[in-house]
């Protein structure tokens, strides 16, 4: 069942939207070469302590840390570690904001110093093809118009979009209906009605789309063992269109 929203739940989503936001800011101006993602978590999880808000990601699932933190060929949910961050490297940093109630979940990829041609290609092709899903995030259009512009525009620029790993509803649970694929066709899927809200998150890879997973039971990584990157806004539906409750100003 897909759980509609009132503008007062919408507003509060917002909040930690915000919030959440000016976290990715902050992670922003640490990556750089020899940082690791584990300080990168406890800085997450200090910030939003002091800001009255919580990592919900911690203790879902038995998953132990405040943010995800996966690493070039690592497709998502990689555990952040001590080991650190090498020039050249691709870091998505993920996390779900709990403020007084209201959730976000946004990700982001990071360049770590200089990066190759290829993979700032990848960065700017799953960037662009996120903002690409947001704009047929509008009342009336189906699901299947999200991920069909999602995967025909990544195809296009030669990269492939992970299948295994969904968008998703969001309210008071990180995990809602509806799904939101990042490939499919268009007119298919439920209809996109005011009030709903959702993730649109695409994890594009270099090479092929499948994933295989780690020991850990989390941790998904390319099959071929090539880069993979993820942008993730949340978002709600309203009359006039889509709003990004994760915005950055950018």
């Amino acid at each position: 069942m897909i759980v509609l929203k009132s503008a007062r739940e919408i507003e509060k989503m917002h909040e930690a939207g915000k919030l959440l936001a000016a976290v990715h800011k902050e992670i922003a101006k640490m990556i750089k070469p020899g940082i690791t993602t584990w300080e990168i978590d406890q800085f997450v999880d200090a910030f939003l302590s002091r800001h009255g808000a919580t990592a919900e990601q911690k203790g879902y699932r038995g998953y132990e840390y405040a943010t995800c933190a996966s690493i070039n060929d690592e497709v998502c949910h990689g555990f952040p570690r001590k080991e650190p961050l090498k020039d050249g490297d691709l870091v998505t940093i993920d996390m779900v904001v709990n403020l007084n109630g209201g959730l976000a979940d946004s990700a982001w990829s990071y360049p770590v110093g200089n990066v190759s041609a290829e993979a700032k290609k990848l960065l700017k092709v799953t960037k662009e093809a996120l903002y690409i899903g947001i704009e047929k995030s509008v009342p009336g259009n189906r699901i299947g118009d999200i991920g069909h512009a999602i995967q025909t525009y990544v195809e296009e620029a030669g990269f492939s979009v992970v299948r295994e790993f969904i968008g998703h509803g969001i309210g008071n649970v990180i995990h809602e209906k509806p799904d939101i694929p990042h490939f499919g066709l268009p007119g298919k899927g439920a209809r996109i009605k005011e009030g709903m809200v959702f993730t649109i998150e695409p994890m594009v890879n270099i090479g092929e789309w499948k994933t295989k997973m780690d020991p850990n039971h989390w941790t998904a990584r390319t099959i071929d063992g090539k880069l993979s990157a993820q942008y993730e806004h949340t978002i709600a539906i309203t009359k006039d269109g889509p709003v990004i409750l994760t915005d950055q100003g950018e």
